[in-house]
């Protein structure tokens, strides 16, 4: 099946359940934290703990749904576990993300269903 805009553009809706995944995979604020910071090279979940400032359980818990979602690798090397990102691409994608966060300005930071401030929106709304 195949989506039509008003632009021309096609886009097929064959991948749209993984790419749904994908993006859900990093919708979390801590994951795209241990994203970001795996960008820059392999960490072990203390060195998380450590940079992020958040508890173990919680680093462990999103590295590990990192994993399932074939994002990140861990490395053994003795009793330590080094975790680094799989794919490269992953990194494109968030610059691709920080170039259309820069053209939209503050469009999605303002977005009613999503937004930074989408809980107070909803509060506002009484929803």
């Amino acid at each position: 099946m195949t989506m039509n805009s008003t632009d021309g553009c096609q886009a097929t809706t064959a991948g749209i359940g993984a790419a749904e995944a994908l993006f859900h995979s990093l919708s979390d604020g801590t994951r795209l934290a241990i994203v970001r910071r795996l960008a820059q090279g392999e960490a072990r979940v203390s060195d998380l703990v450590e940079q992020l400032g958040l508890a173990q359980s919680t680093i462990s818990k999103h590295v590990a749904c990192l994993r399932d979602c074939g994002l990140v690798d861990g490395r053994p090397e003795g009793r330590q576990v080094f975790y680094s990102l799989t794919r490269p691409e992953l990194l494109d994608l968030l610059a691709s993300a920080e170039i259309l966060l820069a053209a939209t300005g503050s469009a999605v930071a303002l977005c009613p269903n999503y937004g930074t401030d989408s809980t107070t929106m909803t509060e506002v709304r009484g929803e």
